[in-house]
């Protein structure tokens, strides 16, 4: 193993992520923009998650720029303690990522992503 292998960390999709994606591919195939959704597909393998693996704190603090919404701010104050402040953001093209960190694990958490002209993040579905 070179060094640099041992300093990357575990890059994992979670199942409300995969959802989103789900919902981009379909959202995209009924506009017959399906060429669109390959690339997003293509990006993330070759650019978002080795990124990640390597810098995961590329993305800023989530709480760095609070949501002003109430409906944000009261799904953030039913997260459990903590849990707000290891989010993180990270814009890639037109998508906007949410993920967490696990530093004892070294594991980067996708939680969520949405085109970045959406409202908020559906937070009540992400740690199910």
């Amino acid at each position: 193993m070179e060094p640099q292998e041992a300093l990357l960390w575990r890059v994992e999709l979670t199942a409300s992520f995969l959802g989103r994606l789900h919902a981009i591919e379909a959202f995209l195939a009924e506009a017959d923009a399906t060429a669109v959704f390959d690339v997003l597909l293509i990006e993330l393998r070759q650019t978002l998650l080795p990124n990640l693996a390597r810098f995961p704190r590329i993305g800023r603090r989530y709480l760095d720029h609070p949501p002003q919404s109430a409906e944000a701010l009261a799904l953030l104050s039913a997260l459990n303690p903590g849990a707000a402040v290891a989010l993180r953001e990270y814009l890639h093209g037109d998508y906007l990522l949410l993920y967490t960190l696990d530093t004892e694990r070294r594991c980067v958490y996708l939680l969520s992503i949405r085109h970045h002209r959406q409202l908020s993040f559906a937070f009540e579905r992400l740690w199910r």
